[in-house]
Parts: C-alpha cells; structure tokens; sequence
C-alpha cells in the first residue's frame, strides 16, 4: 500500500503541476512531508536531512552568476563579436547560430534559445532561410552543449549521481548529447537547407545585438532556471560599425576570466561547481556593489525549488523502499536492455510535454536499482536518460519551442506549430532508440 501510495502522489504532483501555475517543487516539498510522516513513518527530522543541499548550491550558485553576466552585458557582447564572424553566403548564418547558441548554453546561459530567437527568425524571414529550419538548428546548437559541466543540467544530472554513490564523468555525460545533436542538424540542413549553399549572400542589414528586452512570462513553466527568456532589441546597425563592437568593459572581462576559472576548476580540479561559482559571483558582486543592487531577485528561485522539492521526494522515495521496488520489479519482469529502452522513450514522451528538469529529476532516480545491477553500462544509461528528455526541447510545448513559435515570421502560425510537433513526433519515435542502440547496448555488453 506505501507503493501505490507513493506512487500515485507522485503522479498527482506531476500532473496538477502541469496544468496549474503551482510550482511542482512546493507540491513535491509537501507530498515529501505527507507520505514520508504519515504513510512511510519517516521521522521529519530525516526528511529534512534528506534536503538536497549540494543541489541549492549548484542551481543557485550557477544561476546567479549568469544572471550577473546577462545584467552587465557580457552575453550580449558574446553574441555579438559572433554574428560580426557571419560574412557573405546565407548558410553561414545558420551555422553560426547553431554553434553561437551552443557556446551560450556551454557557457551556462540556459535560455541560448529564447535569447537568440527573437535575432534568429527576422533574420532568417529577411534572408529567405527556411524558418522552420533556423529554429531547429538554434535549438539543437543548445541541446548540443546543454550538459556542459558549468551548465544548470550538467551540473545537476553530476549531482544526482553523486548523490547515489554512482561513478561520474561530465565529459561522457556532454559527449553523447552534442554529437548526437550535431548529426541532426547535420541531418536537418541536408534536408532543408542544401539550397542555401552557393545562392546568395546575407543582407547588408543583418542585425546586430543592442540590449535585452524586457522578460516575457508564461503562466506556467518549467524553464531550468524558473524564467522566462529575454526578448533581445533589435538594431539596424552594421555589425562592422564601431558601435556594435564595442570593447569589453573591466567588469565583463571579469565575468568571462570567472565563468573560464569556473569551467578550469570544475573539470581541471574537481572544485565544487556550485561553491565556486558563489565565489566568483561575490568577487564580481563586490566590484560593482551598487550596479546591480535586485540582482538577487534574478537568481532562478523557482527552478531551486523545483529540483530540491524532486529530489527530497525522491529521497523519501528512496527511504520507504517505492524506487526499489519498482526498479526490482521491472528488472525481474523485463530483460534489463529491453527495461533502459523502455524507461529511454518513456522520459522522452514525458518530456516532450513536461520540463526536461523534472524528468530527470524522476528518471535517473528510478533507474537507480537498473544502474546498481551492474547489468547495464551506468554513464552510457544515464547519458541515454538525459538526451531522451532534451531532444524533445523541440516540441512546442516546451520553453524553447514556445520562443521559437513566437518569433517565427510566418503567415500561418498554426500551420508552423503543426510542423514542430510532427518533427518532435518524429524525434520522439526515433531518438530513445538511437541512443540506445548506439550508447546503452554498447556500453552494457
């Protein structure tokens, strides 16, 4: 009975989180409480105990820093210098935005793609670029660099595992997503975009970066950090003027100095991600202390709670035996590849309507008792969970799809949001078994 319980409040906390504003964290932080005290007999002192506190660093920390680094401009100036690369032939641009929203994602900005649809899509209408291509491809380029080491979802995926005494290894955990994203835009570019190539350069009025925006809200979302992305101000100037390339300012070289330290001490030295980068946010804090005085209403307080909420319920989960349980019994019911293939599409069809972060929050958790038999390779499994939940980013339900939806200079939007969901039906049909055929099955026998 404590089983179905749990499981079910479980399902009930998914479920009322996606159609209401609530805030899946505060109703996982409650559930935790309930079925812990009053079904599981779990002291609250131990449930308590169990609060992820390495996890609030890193959420918090992370994005505090790139919250700094988007208000004193240092995005906005990466991304210019990089449009400024573009010169001549209309398939450049779509590559360079590609690889412009991975270095954005990589570097930790985790709404690249809200950040850089609003320049992307009038660019790609005024150049006669497919536009359903340019949006998958600024989404992919993200996808393709969204489990950097410094990044919310890395960073949180090297946590969960080391929460559950399982090996890690962020290098294997970005490797699978980025290659298996650039072959698809490899593939979409191929299809789509072949016509580009040879005919015809860019317009002279292709735009430069000037300022964000204000925020655009959703009602309900499940954004990494709990935001909305950016609009970002579009400009006629020339991107060879002085004006769109000014220099770096003492306080942007600082930022980027920190965000390399950041990236240097993580993976070179294995420092704590979310401490170091708390440090280097006060250092920058401390050199501007009145530039930014609300910064701290900027850090992605929502998405703190959502990940710390998951995670204490999936420790109570993990304290009154349900994930034990249920991974036992799936394993002894089904062949142990059949199992990872399973639990590949079931995250994938979950995500593509839900937050990428909550399912994996819940996904790698439940494979645990998968991983623990030692029956299935532990990184190729895990890093198959992560990409199944992302790839499906494309979907129009999700945060980046809802940015690309809503830049799109199309006469018929309806007929483009049909588009995307085909595409992610297709993504979703496909993906789970890619890489499980090409990461799991290898790394399990």
């Amino acid at each position: 009975m404590t089983y179905a319980i749990s499981v079910v409040v479980l399902a009930a906390v998914f479920t009322v989180a996606s159609v209401t504003p609530v805030n899946m964290g505060i109703l996982a932080f409650a559930a935790a409480f309930m079925v812990g005290t009053w079904v599981s007999g779990i002291p609250i002192a131990d449930i308590v105990d169990a609060f992820p506190s390495g996890t609030f660093l890193i959420v918090g920390g992370i994005t505090l820093l790139f919250a700094i680094a988007k208000a004193n401009g240092t995005l906005d100036y990466i991304m210019k210098r990089c449009l400024q690369l573009v010169r001549g032939r209309r398939w450049a641009i779509v590559w360079m935005l590609f690889a412009l929203s991975g270095l954005l994602m990589s570097l930790g900005a985790v709404l690249a793609v809200g950040m850089l649809a609003p320049i992307a899509m009038p660019l790609a209408a005024r150049n006669r670029i497919n536009p359903f291509l340019m949006g998958m491809m600024i989404t992919h380029g993200g996808l393709a660099c969204v489990f950097s080491p410094i990044n919310l979802y890395g960073a949180l995926v090297t946590g969960i595992m080391q929460s559950a005494g399982l090996p890690t290894n962020p290098g294997a955990i970005f490797l699978v997503p980025f290659v298996l994203n650039v072959a698809i835009g490899v593939v979409l570019f191929l299809v789509l975009g072949r016509d580009l190539v040879g005919n015809g350069a860019l317009r002279d009025d292709a735009p430069a970066v000037d300022e964000p925006a204000p925020r655009i809200g959703t009602s309900q979302s499940f954004a990494p950090d709990g935001s909305a992305p950016a609009a970002v101000v579009m400009t006629k100037s020339r991107p060879d003027t002085a004006a769109a390339a000014p220099r770096l300012d003492r306080h942007q070289c600082a930022t980027m100095v920190g965000i390399v330290l950041l990236a240097v001490g993580s993976i070179g030295f294995g420092i704590d991600i979310g401490v170091s980068a708390i440090c280097v946010s006060a250092v920058l804090l401390l050199m501007a202390p009145t530039a930014h005085p609300k910064i701290i209403d900027e850090v992605a307080w929502p998405a703190v709670v959502l990940v710390c909420g998951m995670l204490t319920y999936m420790a109570v989960l993990t304290k009154n035996g349900t994930l034990n349980f249920i991974g036992t019994s799936v394993t002894s019911a089904i062949a142990p590849l059949f199992t990872a293939l399973v639990l590949c599409y079931a995250v994938a069809i979950l995500s593509a309507f839900a937050s990428s972060t909550a399912t994996i929050g819940i996904a790698v958790p439940l494979a645990m008792p998968l991983l623990l038999a030692g029956e299935i390779g532990v990184l190729g499994m895990v890093a198959a969970i992560v990409f199944s939940a992302t790839v499906v980013d494309v979907s129009p339900f999700s945060l980046h799809g809802v940015m690309i939806l809503a830049n799109a200079e199309v006469e018929d939007k309806v007929r483009f949001q049909r588009k995307m969901l085909a595409y992610c039906g297709i993504i979703v049909l496909l993906a789970p078994l890619v890489v499980w055929a090409l990461v799991v099955v290898p790394t399990s026998i």
